[in-house]
């Protein structure tokens, strides 16, 4: 009978379950997105709770389709945003607290991780990643950081010092009267637009802390005043996110001499981002490895956490 390792995730913006074989084979994948009213640009905590809760029962009997005969043999849960001791939402205790209650039920392990090592480890999949070091950029509506991944241990390089990279995307969206989350829309709408660079990068002297609200405020201006075309708008926030990002990307190289990058998150789905960020990264460091992963996993999704609880499985069963 094939043994599988379900893994759950609540995050700010999405429900997900999943399930993987021991080995690591994906199995299945299933998520919805939280609700959030037209004009609104997102949810409180206590909002997200109440629908975590509403949503997981039914993606749980979704999952539940695709085991059939399956047997169950762990379940890991992302518990905290990132490894920071001090980091927490209360978002994420719903689907531990779903995780805990099924493990002990069923009496297998219970493993538990962070949403961000969950965002790498689906990231890689099929991705063409090396094996080895790497640096990874973690780009959401909540987290925009770039790290060192050496082994098991996750270094924090740098990132924003204000907004998020998934916020300016969806304040602006949200602005131009587009649907929450807007990156989607607001990236069909960059493909009509023309862009020449009108959003300055804001850096500080070490490369690695970038400021994102200054072109919140000047997209908002523009939006505002009518001096710039919706499209226009939304493809100069995608080009000013590529040489953002690129200039993050070099600055950690830089530090670590890590010669390949991971790009995950939600921002890291878009085709438009993925592709004016390769252009950028190739044309000033030819010989770096750029790995972006697949679209399906690049947004919140339980898939990172179930290959993280396979992997933890699997070297249990190695010392015992």
């Amino acid at each position: 009978m094939m043994a599988a390792v379900i893994g759950l995730d609540t995050s700010c913006y999405t429900t997900s379950c999943a399930a993987v074989t021991v080995e690591g084979e994906i199995i299945a994948s299933c998520r919805k997105l939280l609700p959030v009213a037209h004009g609104q640009r997102g949810l409180r905590q206590s909002e997200a709770v109440f629908h975590h809760v509403r949503q997981l029962p039914a993606l749980m009997e979704e999952l539940g389709r695709h085991l059939r005969g399956v047997k169950v043999a762990a379940v890991c849960a992302s518990r905290t945003p990132r490894d920071d001791p001090e980091s927490y939402m209360p978002v994420f205790q719903v689907g531990d607290a779903q995780a805990r209650a099924l493990a002990a039920i069923l009496g297998v392990p219970c493993f538990s991780s962070t949403h961000q090592r969950g965002h790498i480890a689906a990231a890689r999949v099929d991705s063409g990643i090396g094996d080895g070091d790497l640096i990874a950029v973690h780009l959401s509506g909540g987290t925009t950081e770039v790290l060192s991944l050496r082994g098991e241990e996750l270094t924090l390089l740098g990132g924003t010092a204000d907004l998020h990279a998934g916020q300016l995307v969806d304040r602006a969206g949200v602005a131009m009267g587009l649907p929450f989350p807007a990156g989607p829309e607001l990236e069909k709408l960059a493909l009509r637009g023309q862009s020449a660079a009108r959003l300055p990068v804001s850096m500080e002297r070490d490369g690695l802390r970038v400021h994102l609200s200054g072109a919140e405020t000047q997209v908002q201006r523009w939006l505002k005043e009518g001096t710039l075309p919706p499209e226009d708008a939304a493809r100069e926030i995608y080009d000013f996110l590529a040489r953002t990002v690129c200039r993050l990307v070099l600055g950690a190289r830089e530090r670590t001499g890590i010669g390949q990058v991971l790009i995950a998150g939600g921002v890291a789905s878009s085709a438009l981002f993925r592709e004016l960020l390769t252009a950028r990264i190739r044309k000033q460091s030819p010989e770096m490895l750029v790995c972006f992963g697949k679209p399906e996993y690049s947004g919140d999704n339980a898939v990172g956490a179930a290959l993280i609880g396979a992997a933890r499985l699997r070297a249990a069963g190695a010392e015992a």
